[in-house]
């Protein structure tokens, strides 16, 4: 999830009824527990500034009644399976968030997409609507080994060593895609109220050059001197990854 929730309170203990209902409080964040891919409840509700966590295990969500306050979120663990959403009643209030965001990438693991959602929002009162599905933002370059020390060659016996260049960084790894949506309302619902974005990630940055292995300093000998070897050359930046493609976004009346 993106710094936005980290700045939210500390994750809370979760209101979850016998009767399927979740309530989560204003400025708290919690995760929805759930050990199977699908879940049905009759109720959730987000108070403002709040954030319900959806695991990447959950692959169907079918929720009786939403009800999102101002600027509360639902937010979509990464995951390789397509996530659907279906609301028969609700009402999400100005800055309501879907966010399904992919993973950045690093060295140990590569960026992963925005999640594909299936949201179907059947008798929904919406006044902004955000669906968040962006890629990842690509792993960086490896960065460059730096030069080896230029050594002096011996005032009797011993060639000297020129000083090692600095290796190239590695170039940064491509963004990953954005996610697909698949919006389904009623036929007289006013699309322009959701605004999706499916962005591509950023490349990642290059590594680093290596830095110039150093020269080596004079020897002075018995009656002359021996001068020192030149410093390296410092390698080159990596180059930036490229953006990951676009996702996209299909609309469905019903």
């Amino acid at each position: 999830m993106r710094k936005s929730l980290l700045g939210l309170a500390l994750f809370a203990p979760l209101a979850c009824s016998a009767a399927g209902t979740v309530s989560v409080e204003a400025n708290t964040v919690l995760r929805l527990p759930v050990k199977g891919d699908s879940l049905s409840l009759d109720r959730i509700s987000v108070g403002p500034e709040g954030a319900l966590l959806i695991p990447s295990r959950v692959k169907e969500l079918k929720i009786g009644e939403l009800d999102l306050a101002k600027n509360a979120r639902i937010g979509v663990f990464p995951g390789n399976d397509a996530l659907q959403i279906e609301v028969l009643h609700g009402n999400l209030a100005d800055g309501s968030v879907i966010a399904a965001q992919g993973s950045s990438g690093s060295f140990e693991k590569p960026a992963s997409g925005g999640r594909n959602l299936l949201l179907r929002l059947q008798d929904v009162a919406v006044e902004n609507l955000l669906i968040d599905v962006r890629g990842g933002v690509g792993a960086p370059g490896y960065d460059g080994l730096d030069g080896g020390s230029a050594q002096t060659s011996g005032c009797l016996w011993g060639s000297g060593k020129s000083a090692g260049d600095g290796q190239d960084g590695a170039d940064g790894q491509t963004g990953a895609p954005g996610g697909v949506v698949r919006l389904e309302v009623p036929e007289q619902f006013d699309v322009e109220k959701v605004k999706v974005r499916l962005e591509g990630g950023a490349g990642g940055a290059g590594g680093k050059p290596g830095k110039a292995g150093p020269r080596s300093g004079e020897k002075g000998c018995w009656f002359y001197s021996v001068a020192g070897e030149k410093p390296g050359a410092e390698g080159q930046g990596g180059a930036e990854g490229a953006k990951g493609s676009e996702g996209r976004l299909d609309v469905k009346r019903f």
